[in-house]
């Protein structure tokens, strides 16, 4: 679904990249949390309606397994008086009755993965929206400065131009690349243990969830 798709794609956005990208950063990072805020709120519409679909397929699922056992009486009570044809009758009536029943069983199992998958997108989307707000007068301070700087090295590079030979000027700046290559890399480390801290933690929340159901079981 369209919505979905438009999830998918805000949480899977890098913010750092978006505010490295763009040519007004403020804009965009506030346009990224108005979005993500926006399809927040109808992902919880979407859910409340699935959660509500559901329970009306389980009450219909519910009244068709009582017209099956009402049939059944229906058609025993036949046998009992001898009228077969009734009796025939109205075992196609719970025949037909069981194949909603099917019905009913398979759409229940569809609903109830529909509503898991956008529980799940509503809270990935609730994390990203929390790390967005989080982030956004960090990253905005940290692209504030990452540009001063760069106005910085311009003006030195400017004023040090003639007093310094062209081969010193290329190692310089092959230093200041590899410095800013080192912290680039970093960044992407340190992103990526606390990726792995989240995963980590993840699992031993399945692991927790997991055993307390065998627990269950076992009593």
């Amino acid at each position: 679904m369209a919505l979905m798709d438009r999830v998918s794609t805000l949480i899977r956005a890098n913010l750092n990249d978006l505010v490295d990208r763009a040519e007004e950063p403020e804009k965009m990072i506030k346009q990224v949390i108005l979005d993500m805020q926006n399809q927040l709120l109808q992902v919880k519409t979407q859910v409340a309606i699935a959660i509500a679909d559901l329970h009306l397929l389980d009450q219909k699922r519910a009244s068709n397994e009582e017209k099956v056992h009402e049939w059944m009486r229906k058609a025993e009570l036949s046998v009992a008086k001898g009228k077969d044809d009734l009796a025939r009758a109205a075992l196609g009536r719970v025949e037909s009755y069981r194949e909603l029943s099917e019905s009913f069983a398979q759409q229940l199992e569809d609903q109830h993965a529909q509503v898991e998958q956008l529980k799940i997108a509503l809270r990935q989307l609730e994390q990203k929206l929390s790390e967005a707000e989080g982030k956004a007068d960090l990253l905005l301070a940290q692209h504030r400065r990452a540009r001063a700087a760069g106005r910085a090295g311009d003006a030195r590079l400017a004023f040090d131009a003639h007093a310094r030979s062209s081969a010193f000027d290329r190692m310089r700046r092959k230093v200041e690349h590899s410095d800013a290559l080192g912290k680039a890399k970093a960044n992407l480390a340190d992103d990526h243990v606390e990726e792995r801290l989240l995963a980590l933690e993840r699992e031993d929340r399945i692991d927790r969830l997991l055993a307390e159901l065998k627990a269950k079981q076992g009593a």
